[in-house]
């Protein structure tokens, strides 16, 4: 739908004129140029231009959009954007690998579960231990599991992003790079605009619908969240949160009255674990599970690479991939009744072969994969996580045992953690 001259407000309606003029200028000028040497880049700025004149008026319709259905002021919104730009750069970083591009397991896990990360997240933890604790127990997801994926995704704060968030997603909502799947992920960006600006209303004090009031909102506090840093996907803070899921999961840990995923590590750590329970995390159950040696051909047979759980533990029992053990909940696996699929993590050995690794993925994997879609992602998370001593195995509950020293139950093994983390900083 475009939007006619009288409907375009004044200021961005100025904004797309002088784009289409530079344009028009650009394409018309008659004057020779010398001739281009091979060598030399060639820079087309009428394309550059076109390009962002194609996204302001985008923009401006998304923005017109928002107006009509939550009743905000329109002119509040385009105040917002008047400044916002394309990032070339960033249409280049969301290209999918060349052909030539083989994945590498070996190299991605080196990346993530190595000395400086490790050392960083014990700190952390030190630091939040007693909170940690406390989310553990009202999300039931483990204290190693949230640590280890704020150290994956940022290393605790340091690496948050430098884009601005409103530019980011601009530039993927409406000039995503030619790829087959250009179409549903420029709807992903657009949806992740919309969300954005309601993200931002709301934090600036507006309610929703705002019924075309601008009444509470702070202005200067809604343009300063629009212009936040964020990943060259739109990502923000130290748990690297799309805007959907800051409204949709995020949490004030630290109690101030409102969510800073940026410089509040509670409100970092409180979100984490309500994301995890709200996507199925199971309290006490591990994550995955190697695939048996002898399995190894049964298991390459059975991977499809979709993350859904499709075959039953004993099922995967029964053609060798897994142990009866693993099926077993007093044993510290699962019940064989449970569901899982297989994850193949490739990479190429020293001579350049082709190798994978394989796991089989349970429920917990599966909400891991929730966070971000990738098996690399997931099982980098576990691994992190078992250097910081998580236990991938079953944790029983002693009443539902019925045998004298039985597994520990959850609560048990978290006082277990706070001694245990006590002791360390006593001797260090």
């Amino acid at each position: 739908m475009f939007i006619s001259q009288q409907s375009v407000p004044s200021r961005m309606y100025l904004r797309i004129s002088y784009l289409v003029l530079v344009l028009l200028l650009a394409a018309c000028a008659s004057a020779p140029t010398p001739p281009t040497k091979p060598d030399q880049p060639i820079v087309n700025q009428a394309e550059d231009i076109a390009i962002e004149a194609r996204v302001s008026q985008n923009l401006n319709e998304l923005l017109s959009q928002v107006s009509q259905t939550q009743e905000i002021p329109l002119q509040s919104l385009e105040s917002g954007f008047l400044d916002a730009k394309t990032i070339p750069s960033i249409r280049k970083l969301v290209l999918p690998p060349s052909g030539t591009f083989k994945k590498n397991w070996l190299a991605y896990r080196k990346r993530f579960i190595e000395p400086v990360r490790l050392k960083a997240g014990k700190a952390f933890w030190e630091e939040n231990q007693a909170f940690l604790s406390q989310v553990e127990q009202d999300s039931g997801v483990p204290v190693e599991i949230i640590v280890a994926i704020i150290g994956i995704e940022t290393i605790y704060g340091r690496q948050t992003g430098n884009f601005r968030v409103k530019d980011v997603l601009s530039t993927l909502a409406f000039s995503y790079p030619e790829t087959p799947n250009k179409v549903a992920r420029e709807q992903l960006f657009k949806d992740q605009l919309k969300e954005l600006i309601l993200l931002c209303w709301t934090e600036a004090g507006g309610k929703l619908p705002a019924k075309n009031s601008m009444q509470d909102v702070n202005s200067p506090r809604f343009n300063a969240c629009l212009n936040q840093n964020s990943s060259y996907a739109g990502a923000i803070g130290l748990p690297q949160f799309m805007p959907s899921s800051i409204r949709s999961f995020a949490m004030d840990g630290d109690g101030d009255g409102r969510i800073d995923l940026k410089q509040s590590p509670k409100d970092a750590i409180a979100s984490v674990g309500n994301f995890m329970k709200n996507h199925g995390w199971q309290p006490g159950m591990p994550i995955s599970f190697p695939v048996q040696i002898d399995g190894i051909t049964a298991a390459k047979e059975l991977a499809d690479g979709q993350p859904q759980l499709k075959h039953t533990v004993q099922e995967l029992i029964d053609k060798g991939i897994l142990t009866k053990q693993q099926g077993d909940l007093q044993s510290g696996g699962v019940e064989s009744s449970s569901k899982a699929f297989i994850v193949d993590l490739p990479y190429p050995d020293k001579d350049g072969s082709d190798q994978v690794q394989y796991f089989v993925g349970l429920n917990n994997f599966l909400t891991i994969v929730q966070y971000n879609r990738s098996y690399f992602y997931a099982q980098s998370v576990a691994e992190f996580a078992e250097a910081l001593g998580y236990k991938n195995q079953s944790v029983v509950p002693v009443e539902n045992t019925g045998k004298a020293g039985g597994s520990k139950s959850v609560s048990e093994k978290s006082k277990q953690k706070k001694s245990s983390a006590k002791k360390k900083s006593k001797t260090n």
